[in-house]
C-alpha cells in the first residue's frame, strides 16, 4: 500500500515536470536577437553536404514553397519539434486523468445508436468494426480541438508570436530568417545555457524520435500509446 501511494504521489510530478519543460521549451517563441546573432551554424561536413544541400535543393525547385518555409527548412524542424513537445504533454496529461478517475466511464462504450459511426473505428476482429469508449472519445476530440486552436493561431498570428509560415509582412519575419540561418546541421550549438532557440531545437528533436519510438514499440506490443508511457514509467500513473 505504501509503494502504491509513492507511486501515486510521483505520477503528477512528473506530469507538472513535463508541463514546466514544455514551458520552458515555449518561451524560447519569444526574440532573443543577443543570443541567436552570437552563434552561427555549425559547419560540420555532415550537416554541410546532407542537410544544406536538401535545403538548397528544395529551394531551386519549388521556390514557391520554400519562400514560405515549407519543406526541408529549419522553420519545418522548429515546428514539428514543438508539436511534439506538445504532444508529449497531452498523452501525459491523458495518462494522468486515466489514472486518477477523470474520464467519466471511461471503459464505457459508446452508443451506436445514438452515435452512428462516429462511435466506431477499424479492428482485426468483431467483423472489422469495433465501438470506441468513453475514454477514447474524450482523448480524440480534446486533439480535435488543440488541432483547430493551432490552425486558427496559424491563420491569424499574433504580431509578437513566431508564425507556423514566414510571411515577409509579419513584424517577426527579419528575426526568424536571422535566427533560422544561425540553426540547423546534425548538432546545434549546445555552449549556449538556458532557453535559447538552440536548446528548443534540440529539445523538439529529441522528442520527435520519442514519439517515432513510442508509435513503433506501441504498434508492437499492441497496445495503446498512454499505455505504453505508463509502462515506461513503472506503472506510475496507473
Amino acid at each position: 500500500l505504501r509503494s502504491n501511494n509513492k507511486l501515486t504521489t510521483m505520477a503528477p510530478l512528473r506530469t507538472f515536470a513535463s508541463l514546466f519543460l514544455a514551458a520552458s521549451s515555449a518561451s524560447a517563441f519569444t526574440p532573443s536577437t543577443s543570443v541567436v546573432s552570437k552563434v552561427s551554424r555549425p559547419s560540420t561536413s555532415v550537416a554541410s553536404s546532407v542537410f544544406d544541400d536538401a535545403v538548397k535543393d528544395w529551394g531551386e525547385e519549388y521556390p514557391q514553397f520554400a519562400e514560405w518555409g515549407w519543406g526541408p527548412s529549419v522553420q519545418a524542424e522548429i515546428w514539428n519539434g514543438r508539436h511534439a513537445m506538445f504532444g508529449w504533454v497531452v498523452m501525459c496529461s491523458c495518462a494522468y486523468a486515466k489514472g486518477h478517475g477523470l474520464f467519466p466511464n471511461g471503459d464505457a462504450a459508446l452508443n451506436l445508436k445514438e452515435w452512428g459511426t462516429l462511435s466506431t473505428i477499424a479492428s482485426l476482429g468483431n467483423k472489422g468494426m469495433d465501438t470506441i469508449t468513453n475514454e477514447r472519445a474524450i482523448i480524440l476530440i480534446a486533439n480535435v480541438h488543440a488541432f483547430f486552436v493551432g490552425i486558427a493561431a496559424t491563420i491569424a498570428p499574433l504580431p509578437m508570436s513566431d508564425t507556423l509560415l514566414l510571411d515577409p509582412n509579419h513584424p517577426m519575419y527579419e528575426w526568424q530568417m536571422e535566427r533560422n540561418s544561425k540553426l540547423g546541421g546534425i548538432m546545434p550549438d549546445m555552449k549556449q545555457s538556458g532557453v535559447t532557440p538552440h536548446a528548443e531545437l534540440m529539445n523538439g528533436r529529441m522528442a520527435m524520435m520519442g514519439l517515432i519510438a513510442l508509435l513503433g514499440y506501441s504498434g508492437i506490443q499492441g497496445q495503446s500509446m498512454i499505455d505504453t508511457i505508463n509502462e515506461w514509467l513503472g506503472g506510475s500513473y496507473y
